[in-house]
């Protein structure tokens, strides 16, 4: 057989979110899409800002789009790191900034350049279904710590997970499936956790920082945990998840700084990446600041939520991102999903997230395709025994 055994295991066991979405494409074709209420992938419909839009047209004409160091433009990343020194309340230069491929570039450059074969990397679960992918694509093994009430983080747990292999921990929020801000106390707990384990660097993956309810703030990971980057990206608050911009910050508490950065810009070029998109990186830096009107997911989350009260189902309450985590009636989340299938209607099972019993749907699609779900959400819900609208 030509295939790696190891790609025959992912084919077998592929992302969920993936599944589900190449299922709604299949129903669009014979129900017409109007009919299909798919909330399986977090592919943004807002558009990107008017400034946005217009600074790509202006560039692309303008710029050399060649080559470029692999970290990216210096001027880029210049004003990346003045930005980011505001947003994360610690000071950052040039140096301390890579461009990268979108944040799962951004990821996987960062394993590659921490992780031995053998390495272990924790993730708070649930957690977004590719992490397991990227710690194997660079030897390691992902281990979950799962989250205490209401999904934030218990360091219980994660010590538990943790052991002398232990090389990273991530850290998602606001959180993809729960939409959890984690407050600042759990942060510094964790720096508290990690006060004698130097050698374990925290990844904090934030391409929601900017997607928050209610003016909630997103406490600095690189402020209260000395020993830990940020990757980020565009994707999500500039609605320009197919140009795959984004970056790195390495915190001023990392010792070794200097290598970390020399071992991020190598693992961009050896994994291919090679730089970041050369006019992205330049609209990104014109941009910063930016942001698609959160106000529009706000009211999409509001409209399902009662939806979901009105089925009687839980779920916990989203504080940013744009995603909906569902208690399963019945406990079956794969069950749940086939019940909501019958109704054209597509979410992916918390299993894929590490959690089972519980179903994600995102809500960054259409006013009118949430209202069209109702009615057949609340048909499932019936059938399989809805209890109320009391939340985790």
């Amino acid at each position: 057989m030509i295939v790696a055994e190891k790609m025959v295991r992912y084919l077998e066991n592929s992302s969920w979110i993936r599944r589900m979405f190449e299922e709604g494409t299949r129903l669009k074709a014979i129900h017409g899409a109007k009919n299909v209420f798919d909330f399986s992938l977090g592919n943004p419909d807002v558009p990107p800002p008017e400034s946005v839009l217009k600074k790509m047209s202006e560039l692309s004409l303008s710029m050399n789009h060649g080559y470029m160091a692999n970290a990216g433009y210096a001027d880029v990343r210049g004003a990346v790191a003045s930005y980011a020194s505001g947003l994360y309340e610690v000071p950052l230069g040039a140096d301390d900034i890579v461009m990268s491929c979108g944040a799962g570039g951004g990821l996987n450059a960062v394993l590659k350049a921490v992780t031995n074969p053998g390495d272990e990397i924790v993730a708070i679960s649930p957690y977004f279904v590719e992490y397991g992918f990227y710690a194997e694509n660079h030897g390691g093994t992902l281990v979950a710590a799962p989250s205490g009430p209401g999904f934030l983080p218990s360091l219980e747990n994660i010590s538990r997970a943790m052991s002398a292999r232990t090389r990273a921990i991530i850290v998602n929020s606001p959180n993809n499936p729960t939409g959890r801000v984690y407050p600042q106390e759990t942060l510094a707990g964790l720096a508290g956790l990690l006060k004698d384990r130097p050698d374990v660097l925290v990844i904090s993956d934030e391409p929601y920082r900017r997607l928050v309810y209610g003016g909630r703030p997103v406490p600095s990971v690189l402020k209260e945990i000395p020993n830990s980057v940020v990757v980020t990206s565009a994707s999500k608050e500039l609605s320009l998840a197919g140009e795959r911009i984004g970056y790195i910050a390495v915190g001023p508490g990392i010792e070794d700084r200097e290598r970390l950065v020399g071992a991020l810009v190598l693992a961009t070029r050896i994994l291919g990446f090679v730089n970041a998109p050369a006019l992205m990186q330049q609209v990104y830096a014109s941009c910063l600041g930016e942001s698609v009107d959160v106000a529009l997911y706000e009211e999409r989350r509001n409209l399902f939520t009662g939806i979901l009260d009105s089925a009687g189902l839980e779920y916990a309450p989203p504080e940013g991102a744009f995603y909906l985590f569902v208690k399963s009636p019945g406990e079956d989340d794969v069950a749940f999903c086939g019940a909501l299938l019958e109704e054209n209607i597509l979410a992916v099972p918390g299993r894929g997230f590490g959690w089972p019993g519980f179903v994600r749907f995102t809500y960054c699609v259409s006013v009118e395709s949430i209202r069209g779900c109702g009615p057949g959400l609340q048909r499932v819900a019936a059938r399989l025994g809805g209890k109320g609208p009391a939340r985790r």
